[in-house]
């Protein structure tokens, strides 16, 4: 089973429309960077983790024909920003796409897009046909790939990071509660929010991503959620050995045994 980094940029995207910082300026591939999505891929089931606003741009660049479950991480609009492309994929199926959230994001998602579920007047368009799944704190399974919610705080707003196997994706968060470390235990590979050295009010600084990641011991982390402030190379050679930045397409192995 594999994972695949879709996107690594904070929800502006990197480079940043309108800026010239080093970052945007950059001609390193690794400073280029999509809003933050996974692709989790077994032999016969594919799963993506939030529909960034690049969602269409990923699905291309990775070939993905067929999705067979899309599993939210909370509403902003930068995780839920693409659900209009799933579209393809219920016309290719013949079948609905199961889209797995909890209530709050869920409903966000009916609100902003209430075309796709007759909350509106139809115009004639197509339009996303999708069935929606809740998601309790329960384990679930998509096809053979097991799920483990892990309850986490992006300010004050209760999101969720996944656990699939040995790897567990946490991004836009800056509290982990005490219960949900204990689920990140014996970790191989740990994708965490690390937006940028400076604090922030709802995503983990780059030192305070490090603090956590002392507690937990995994094998690798990567960081993730990266702003423009960060410059690949440079804040690369500052970070301990077993933690490294996310990039684009980067492409990690998942154990589940």
């Amino acid at each position: 089973m594999k994972a695949v980094i879709l996107g690594s940029g904070t929800s502006t995207g990197v480079p940043t429309v309108s800026c010239t910082c080093d970052t945007c300026l950059s001609t390193d591939p690794h400073d280029k960077r999509l809003r933050t999505s996974l692709l989790i891929r077994s032999d016969t089931t594919t799963v993506v983790i939030d529909t960034s606003s690049d969602f269409r741009q990923q699905m291309l660049t990775h070939t993905v024909l067929d999705i067979h479950g899309v599993v939210y991480t909370h509403h902003h609009f930068d995780h839920i920003g693409g659900f209009d492309d799933l579209r393809p994929y219920s016309f290719r199926s013949g079948n609905p796409v199961e889209v797995y959230g909890t209530n709050e994001t869920l409903a966000v998602i009916r609100s902003t897009f209430p075309y796709a579920f007759g909350l509106v007047q139809p115009t004639g368009a197509s339009t996303p046909n999708v069935h929606l799944n809740t998601i309790t704190q329960a384990p679930f399974t998509i096809g053979d790939i097991p799920i483990t919610p892990i309850p986490l705080l992006h300010g004050s707003m209760n999101v969720n990071g996944y656990r699939i196997g040995n790897l567990a994706y946490c991004t836009d968060t800056n509290n982990i509660p005490s219960s949900s470390m204990e689920l990140l235990r014996g970790l191989d590979t740990l994708i965490l929010d690390g937006l940028r050295w400076k604090k922030h009010p709802t995503h983990f600084s780059i030192p305070e991503s490090l603090h956590i990641i002392e507690q937990l011991q995994p094998g690798q982390t990567y960081l993730t959620h990266i702003a423009h402030q960060v410059l690949h190379t440079e804040t690369s050679a500052r970070l301990p050995v077993g933690v490294a930045l996310a990039y684009d397409n980067l492409e990690l192995d998942i154990t589940t045994a």
